[in-house]
């Protein structure tokens, strides 16, 4: 499904009016799917830009029938002046995360809301 709307956006991104530019050659261009469910794809294109996906199915709560598909890649491209920015990311269970140099993170919990959260988990209620 990732996989899918991944296309649809590289579609309109594409499809959007381009002015006077020139299309991005893809320089190069590999994808898998398997028959249980696993795949991976990666793209490279003239201007730098990098993506790259994989994942598979993975039993996502206790009931047989509650499989998700778990993803994991990144993606990198070059701002107007010049520097490279890399987001890796994963979306599992946890829900989606992604990480980067250049993305802000929050502060620090407390100690007080950490040992909170811990007696919550150890009672049974997280």
């Amino acid at each position: 499904m990732k996989f899918i709307v991944a296309v649809a956006f590289l579609a309109m991104a594409l499809a959007a009016p381009q002015g006077d530019k020139k299309p991005i050659e893809i320089v190069s261009s590999n994808s898998e799917m398997n028959a249980d469910g696993s795949y991976s794809f990666d793209f490279e294109s003239a201007d730098g830009t990098k993506v790259s996906e994989s994942g598979n199915q993975k039993q996502v709560a206790p009931k047989p029938e509650e499989i998700g598909t778990v993803s994991k890649g990144s993606y990198s491209f070059t701002t107007p002046d010049g520097v490279v920015l890399t987001v890796n990311w994963v979306a599992d269970e946890n829900g989606f995360q992604a990480t980067g140099d250049h993305l802000p993170t929050p502060p620090p919990m407390p100690d007080h809301v950490v040992k909170m959260l811990a007696d919550l988990k150890a009672a049974g209620l997280l």
